[in-house]
């Protein structure tokens, strides 16, 4: 989308001086996915990317303490999905308060800092309703969700609550949505996107989409869903892709760009650029 490769307002660029961010993501969306989280997993870690996943606290699976802690032990990150992935989350004000207060009580208890909300489907003044220092649920383009409005920008940018305190910038830390939230929208295609509905045999379009935000000094986020994996060799489904689509993009980011980006969880970026965030007010005030 042109315009969306312009930085923010004084935007400072990346911790270490890296060219651009590169932020893995995985929504968990049914048992199967959940069965294949360790596996992919494994197959970051032996490339030495983290990731962070997003399991849906009240789904058609529940979710082992034992694996949040397995996740985050070996440096990735546990975050929300929505909370029964069902479509209504947003259907009204009411029924997203009530549902907020119980995604609030599965935010303490996973020490989540992040949300993403079922199909992309957002209001993001309500948001502030959520205990969370950042939301998922936006993109820079995608013509193929139900709210096809795109952000049109590679960036992080800072959503302000209008009826928060302007000042608490300058008295504490950025820990929740209460006065505002970083949104981090993915800028990558969803891998649905790609290899199932558009059928795709390779990976082409992540690296070009790739190249051209790394040329900007954007940020590369991506949503991988291990439900559409085909691991092991077995034979994909038809709602499946091989592992070796996501495998070899990987391996491509490290073969092409080895010092250049900065891999982390959504977490430590929404940490930076809620400071920056706080700096920037800080210095116009």
């Amino acid at each position: 989308m042109p315009g969306s490769e312009c930085p923010p307002e004084n935007w400072p660029g990346w911790p270490e001086d890296k060219q651009f961010a590169f932020i893995l993501t995985h929504d968990v969306e049914s048992k199967a996915g959940l069965d294949r989280c360790r596996s992919l997993m494994q197959l970051e870690r032996d490339l030495g990317f983290r990731s962070s996943f997003n399991f849906i606290p009240e789904g058609s699976y529940r979710v082992p303490a034992e694996l949040r802690e397995e996740l985050t032990a070996s440096g990735f990150e546990v975050g929300i999905h929505d909370l029964k992935h069902d479509g209504h989350l947003f259907t009204s004000r009411r029924n997203f308060k009530r549902r907020a207060e119980r995604i609030n009580r599965y935010v303490r208890e996973w020490g989540a800092s992040g949300f993403r909300s079922g199909f992309m489907l957002r209001n993001l003044d309500w948001l502030h309703d959520l205990d969370v220092q950042y939301d998922a649920s936006t993109f820079d383009t995608d013509p193929f969700e139900p709210q096809p409005q795109g952000r049109h920008t590679i960036f992080p940018f800072w959503v302000s609550n209008p009826n928060g305190d302007p000042n608490s910038y300058q008295r504490s830390a950025i820990n929740s949505s209460a006065n505002g939230y970083v949104e981090l929208p993915y800028t990558l295609p969803q891998d649905f996107t790609l290899f199932v509905l558009l059928q795709e045999n390779t990976p082409e379009i992540w690296m070009r989409k790739l190249d051209w935000i790394a040329q900007h000094g954007g940020m590369a986020l991506v949503d991988v869903h291990p439900d559409y994996l085909c691991l092991d060799n077995a034979i994909a489904t038809s709602r499946e892709y091989p592992v070796a689509h996501y495998k070899s993009f990987l391996e491509y980011v490290s073969r092409h760009y080895e010092g250049a980006f900065w891999n982390t969880t959504p977490r430590k970026v929404a940490q930076f650029c809620a400071q920056v965030t706080k700096a920037t007010t800080a210095s116009e005030s």
